[in-house]
This record gives structure tokens, sequence and C-alpha cells, in this order.
């Protein structure tokens, strides 16, 4: 059964940066493409970022030159690096794993607040 548990959220002032983290469990993590989503209060939830198993990413347009996305094959662990904050970023923030699993993580909450 495939596990993802995200870690790192947390409170930060704008400007600021954090390093989300998403273990992976169950699965044979390198051929897999994964993804961070996140969710705000009232929002549907959205793609940020993606890296393919060959370590393509994608990001969506309001985070670029912002956040990072990687991954750590020898760990099963995909990382967000999360730079220059904005109150627009706070969310929820979900790992996802994609086909054939479709999994998702139980989220981890980004507050960027003065």
């Amino acid at each position: 059964q495939v596990q993802l548990v995200e870690s790192g959220g947390g409170f930060v002032q704008p400007g600021g940066s954090l390093r989300l983290s998403c273990a992976a469990s169950g699965m044979i993590f390198r051929l897999y493409t994964m993804a961070w989503y996140r969710q705000a209060p009232g929002k549907q939830r959205e793609l940020v970022a993606s890296i393919t198993s060959a370590s393509t990413t994608t990001y969506t347009d309001s985070v670029k030159g912002r956040f990072t996305i990687s991954r750590d094959n020898a760990k099963n662990t995909v990382y967000l690096q999360m730079n220059s904050l904005k109150p627009e970023d706070t969310a929820v923030y979900y790992c996802y794993a994609g086909n054939p699993s479709n999994s998702w993580g139980q989220g981890t909450q980004v507050t960027v607040s003065s």
C-alpha cells in the first residue's frame, strides 16, 4: 500500500522560505511522476509542480522562479523548496504520486503572513 507523508510546513513571513518533504513507501518510487498540489480556503486544489521519473520538471506560472521541485530516489523522497513566499502561497500542500498509484498524502499547512 502506497503511503506518502509530508513534512516541513509552517508559518513564515512574506519573503521567507520553507522546504517541504514527502517520504514515500510501498511503491517503486523512482518509476513514478511525483507532484505537489495546494488548496487554499475556498479554492480548488491546484497543481504547483511536478517531476517525472527522468526528473523533468513543470511549474504553475505563479511559482516559476520561486519554487523548485526535486527528488532523491535513494531516499524515496520528493521535495519542494519554496523561496520568496507570498501571502497568496498560503494553502495546504499535498504530495501526489502519479499513475498507476494516484495516491495523496495527508497535506501540510503553509501559512505566509506578516
